[in-house]
């Protein structure tokens, strides 16, 4: 918007404002622009911009190729219509001709053309247009102008032009709309084309007046259906219908609560014009606010179920191995792009993240299946099986993004297992190995019978539930690590630094005895040295080491003393964790430019690991570091890498091992599902589909590889996988002014998890690198993912709300709609049945873990006889079946509505 200016004698015009999508003024001085912020508009405006259309000339579909000839046609169309007269046609052309300053550039003088011409009132209008007035060319600052990042392909601009004049008793107003959008020089601040020309102007008196009109009409043509309405408008009632429906939407601030000068920041999220068209048609049909439909349906920051996506992707074919063939159909056209997908800066930052995710996954569950399994299965185990599954399941499955690794409830079912075997004098690899082959087997019988179309059950209420409890176990396991740091490691507390003098500790040779009777003494049983030579050397320079290997003694008060690597640990733990989720929220800050941020947030990870273990190495303190094996040997000596099916049991055995396998089956089905389900929630926008029989199929035969081999088994890692689908979102890089980054969708390929697993079964070649880092850094990973699954979980935030007084709590779409106490008592339900997964898991009950997670379905369809449907669908999903019976029960209502109008209209028949 521009408005009519007068600089040393001479008008101009003077860009005073500008919407993209938001508004930004000129701030007062002319350098620099406002923050964007919402325009806030008087409803008078709005009302007069109405009576302004109603009564001006609107020219509609203009042949127009230049400013000069749209001035003319502007003016003789306002003479015809008898708004102005023919003496008036020079000075309004004049006026509008007039030169146009821009923000970025600085005042214009007089030009040469304009020098010794009188003042307007009272100069020969016959000369007065000169092809200087106004640039027909674009320049250089309008070319090299930075704001063209801001504005999206292909827009065209709407150029209103406010200005008072004396000549005029009342307003001349004009409303252009171009066949063709033009680029009419230096009209506007950067080369875009103009297509809609809105010209006020009126007697001195009413600038402030005149100044909200262009406000109003600016604000209107950013609107997403107003321009729809002008682009499409036939004639002057048509723009009339448009302000109409713009009317009926506004909302009215009281001018008492409220003050004006506040300028309204953007909103993080708007609904689009589609959204709004579902509004205004609910508002129109008189549905109830609140109902199901129309709540899923206007409401865009509520999530969407998942269950959504599955509707075509998962059928009942009824034919053998229907389910599969549809998802390799699905995915094969996609197998190209999964590779050349993945060629962006984005995709060595997840691959970074998501490896020391795994890495540190595949030695603290290597570790505890060591303990687990007296080492049958150990760290090297787990690299490579770790390394061989992933890159198998990512190269081959159907959702690439799912990262398969060992999880808390496999490892308590193969604890479970060991402990069985040695009270039993079993072999344990061999009845592992005919679980495995059970388990594969039943596995492709699910998949042949297309039976993953069960998790059309699977609802929010399941998803949350299961997943939780895997947040809750690596959050857990964080802290346990650092908890077992203070134990390890205990604080000096008894330290007195006036006492410094009186600490000591010096090595005595063997039978020299102690210093005072107050001194510690530490000796070395294991070797008893009196044979040793000590000629020559003196005890008192020995170290620690030498010193009790040699059969000495270590005597003084501070014999004992450790350094403080519970503290140090403490710091790298939570700073790692600190410094990701700053750098991840960095993206949303105000410094620095957009590409900056938006690296540091990518690489959030991978830079807080650099930062913490540079602090440490810098600190020197002999902090716990990462351990990785060097030898390609199994853990425990006594066994190979190929375990023989046969000989080492009764062969009933291998019979029975189809009942613990059904366990072991269902416990993969359902974290297998249930991970994917998360995975392919409708709001991460996947375009490539899923694969679920596909994913489970391939699930199934390495179960059976992996038990041939003697390596652990894999299914779908929760946490990770939210982590990966993170770490791979893309947000738009062309945003309006003030307009949040809209998130587009997720990388999808398959060469970042492939990557992710051919490093982690090579770390064993890079143990000279991996360790140097400390393993509080990587706990501080674990810990960092367990919390930011949790975020934007339903049932997190319900969770919160038992701590927030009413007036406090946000304004969830849920809480609008489902009374409070329903909502909490939803929560509990929830509550109790992660409660009872917990206990189960960490208890000898842990045998039935699996078919527990396969009762929170059945919880589920139990809630329908204590909660409504309606409830339901705002805090859950509503399951299909009873959808289908709502569906049919609104079609039999809608026809017996039918049946009894015609009963009474008589031209029914």
């Amino acid at each position: 918007m521009d408005t009519l200016q007068q600089e040393g004698g001479e008008l101009e015009w003077r860009e005073s404002a500008r919407w993209v999508k938001f508004e930004e003024k000129v701030e007062e001085g002319g350098e620099r622009w406002s923050k964007p912020h919402v325009s806030t508009l008087s409803l008078h405006s709005l009302f007069e911009l109405r009576t302004c259309l109603q009564t001006s000339s609107i020219l509609l579909d203009l042949e127009g190729y230049s400013l000069p000839q749209i001035v003319d046609e502007i003016v003789e169309k306002q003479i015809q219509d008898g708004l102005i007269t023919a003496e008036l046609r020079e000075k309004i052309s004049f006026v509008l001709l007039r030169k146009h300053r821009h923000q970025t550039k600085k005042p214009i003088h007089r030009s040469l053309a304009d020098i010794g011409r009188p003042n307007l009132s009272n100069r020969d209008h016959d000369q007065s247009r000169s092809m200087n007035d106004i640039s027909v060319t674009l320049n250089t600052d309008q070319l090299k102008n930075k704001f063209m990042k801001k504005i999206p392909k292909d827009a065209e601009a709407s150029n209103v032009l406010i200005g008072e004049v004396d000549f005029l008793d009342k307003p001349f107003v004009a409303l252009v709309r171009l066949a063709q959008a033009t680029t009419l020089g230096g009209l506007t601040e950067v080369p875009v084309p103009t297509r809609f020309l809105f010209v006020l102007l009126g007697p001195h008196g009413k600038a402030k007046s005149y100044s909200e009109i262009g406000r109003a009409i600016a604000t209107l043509m950013v609107d997403d259906l107003f321009s729809s309405v002008a682009y499409k408008a036939r004639d002057r009632e048509d723009f009339i219908a448009g302000i109409d429906e713009f009317l009926k939407e506004v909302m009215v601030l009281p001018p008492g609560e409220w003050d004006p000068k506040i300028r309204i920041e953007p909103p993080k999220n708007v609904p689009s014009a589609e959204m709004r068209k579902s509004v205004f048609s609910l508002n129109e049909l008189g549905q109830a606010n609140g109902s199901v439909g129309g709540g899923l349906a206007v409401d865009k920051d509520e999530e969407l179920p998942a269950t959504q996506l599955m509707g075509e992707e998962l059928t009942f074919t009824g034919r053998f191995c229907g389910g599969l063939w549809l998802d390799v159909k699905r995915k094969l056209p996609w197998l190209l792009s999964d590779f050349y997908d993945a060629f962006h800066i984005q995709s060595i930052s997840a691959v970074l993240f998501i490896y020391l995710g795994c890495v540190t996954n595949a030695i603290t569950f290597g570790g505890l299946l060591g303990d687990a399994t007296d080492n049958y299965q150990g760290v090297m185990e787990s690299f490579l099986g770790t390394g061989l599954a992933g890159t198998v399941f990512c190269m081959f499955g159907g959702q690439p993004l799912i990262i398969i690794s060992s999880t808390g409830p496999i490892l308590v079912f193969e604890k479970l297992l060991f402990e069985f075997c040695k009270s039993y004098s079993m072999d344990y690899l061999e009845l592992r190995l005919w679980i495995g082959l059970h388990t594969c087997f039943q596995c492709l019988i699910l998949v042949a019978t297309d039976a993953s179309y069960v998790i059309k059950y699977i609802t929010r209420f399941t998803e949350e539930g299961f997943s939780s409890l895997i947040s809750f176990i690596f959050i857990s396991d964080a802290i346990k690590k650092m908890v077992e740091a203070f134990h390890n490691y205990p604080i000096n507390t008894n330290f007195r630094p006036d006492s410094i003098t009186a600490y000591k500790c010096e090595c005595l040779a063997p039978g020299q005895g102690v210093l005072n009777s107050s001194s510690s003494v530490v000796s070395d049983n294991l070797t008893g040295s009196a044979l040793y030579n000590a000629t020559g050397v003196e005890w008192s320079q020995m170290n620690r080491k030498d010193c009790l290997k040699n059969g000495g003694t270590l005597a003084g008060s501070s014999c004992s003393y450790i350094p403080d690597l519970a503290l140090m640990s403490l710091i790298l733990f939570f700073g790692t964790y600190s410094m990701t989720i700053s750098l991840k929220k960095f993206r949303f800050s105000s410094y620095f430019p957009t590409k900056l941020r938006n690296l540091f947030a990518d690489f959030a990870t991978v830079i807080s690991i650099l930062v913490f273990c540079g602090l440490d190495h810098l600190v020197s303190l002999d902090t716990p570091k990462l351990h990785v094996p060097t030898d390609i040997k199994p853990t425990r000596p006594d066994r190979g890498w190929l375990i023989s099916p046969f000989g080492k049991s009764p062969w009933w055995l291998y019979l029975v091992s189809f009942l613990p396998a059904l366990l072991l089956t269902i416990l993969i089905f359902m974290d297998q599902h249930i991970t994917a389900v998360i995975v392919n929630r409708k709001e991460n926008k996947l375009k490539k589909g899923s694969g679920y029989h596909l994913d489970l199929f391939w699930v199934g035969l390495l179960m059976a590889a992996c038990s041939f081999f003697g390596l652990p088994w894999y299914v779908a890692a929760t946490v990770i996988s939210i982590a990966h689908i993170d770490s791979l979102k893309m947000e738009s890089e062309s945003t309006a002014p003030g307009e949040q980054p809209q998130f587009l969708g997720v990388r999808e390929q398959r060469l970042t998890g492939i990557l992710v697993f051919v490093l982690t079964g090579a770390s064993i070649f890079l143990a000279p690198i991996l360790q140097f880092i400390p393993m509080p850094v990587l706990y501080g990973v674990f810990l960092y993912m367990g919390v930011a699954s949790l975020s934007g979980m339903q049932f997190w935030e319900r969770v919160k709300l038992f701590l927030m007084p009413a007036k406090h709590q946000p304004d969830f779409v849920f809480l609008r709609h489902v009374p409070l106490r329903r909502v909490h008592l939803f929560t509990i339900v929830q509550i109790t049945c992660l409660a009872v997964l917990w206990t189960l898991k960490s208890t000898v009950a842990a045998i039935v873990f699996p078919i527990m997670i396969l009762g929170l379905i059945v919880v589920r369809k139990m809630l329908d006889l204590v909660f409504s449907q309606h409830d339901l669908a705002w805090l859950d999903d509503v399951l299909p079946d009873k959808d289908k019976k709502k569906k049919e029960d609104e079609r039999k209502k809608k026809k017996k509505t039918k049946g009894k109008d015609c009963d009474d209209d008589e031209e029914c028949c």
